[in-house]
């Protein structure tokens, strides 16, 4: 069966291009031009991967992703104007996954949405089992993380990000090795996505993310997972 893909922009022009381009590369695609509308369908149907624009009438791609993601895991990669840095900031905040830039080649889009979808089943098929470092303990073959017994949602990203620190807990991960984990690719674009997608996961796996003590920053070099 084909991944489904939905795509939500107002410009009709992106969306024939896109769809078109994700229909030749053999996915199935439903489009909507507005907010309310994309966040009804996104509820109602098991889609792969959502593509969002920021902007957009009525209700915005922030605010759909901040929803989704008090409920669901869906992969979300946001399209963001090239000068709008707040957007792409504002939408990894609120639990994208990636973000591509306004405008982009068509071949790029479905090229991140490929490899969205190819780290999806890599982590599906991975055996890794159960990883416990300190009280945290993170299931991989069933993408669950609990902390002293209570279950965590995490978007795919962070979860990913998770199971990567937790593979050698208290080595240091630099950025650049982060990013390349999570975008399944040499190249990692702004790296300042990884402190990001931290910041996200420090929210919910640290009783104070202001002053953290689970995942740490090492100045100048990157990030490790301590044992606490």
């Amino acid at each position: 069966m084909s991944e489904r893909i939905l795509v939500v922009d107002d410009e009709p022009a992106i969306v024939d291009a896109v769809t078109y381009a994700l229909r030749a590369s053999g996915f199935e695609v439903d489009t909507f031009g507005d907010g309310e509308s994309a966040l009804e369908a996104a509820r109602a149907n098991g889609y792969d991967v959502l593509v969002l624009d920021v902007r957009l009438p009525g209700l915005s791609g922030l605010e759909i992703c901040r929803r989704l993601r008090d409920e669901s895991d869906v992969p979300i990669l946001i399209l963001t104007a090239m000068d709008a840095e707040v957007d792409r900031v504002l939408g990894l905040e609120a639990g994208a996954d990636d973000y591509v830039t306004k405008p982009f080649s068509v071949a790029e889009l479905v090229s991140r949405v490929r490899a969205i979808l190819r780290r999806r089943e890599l982590d599906r098929a991975s055996s890794g089992g159960v990883r416990r470092v300190g009280s945290l303990e993170l299931d991989v073959n069933r993408h669950e993380v609990r902390i002293d017994g209570r279950t965590i949602r995490l978007t795919p990203s962070e979860f990913r990000l998770l199971a990567f620190l937790a593979q050698e807990p208290e080595r240091v991960y630099s950025r650049r090795e982060i990013m390349q984990h999570l975008w399944d690719s040499t190249y990692v674009g702004d790296q300042r996505a990884c402190d990001i997608h931290v910041s996200n996961l420090r929210r919910k796996i640290e009783e104070t993310p202001g002053r953290p003590h689970r995942l740490v920053t090492v100045r100048g070099v990157g990030y490790k997972l301590l044992a606490v």
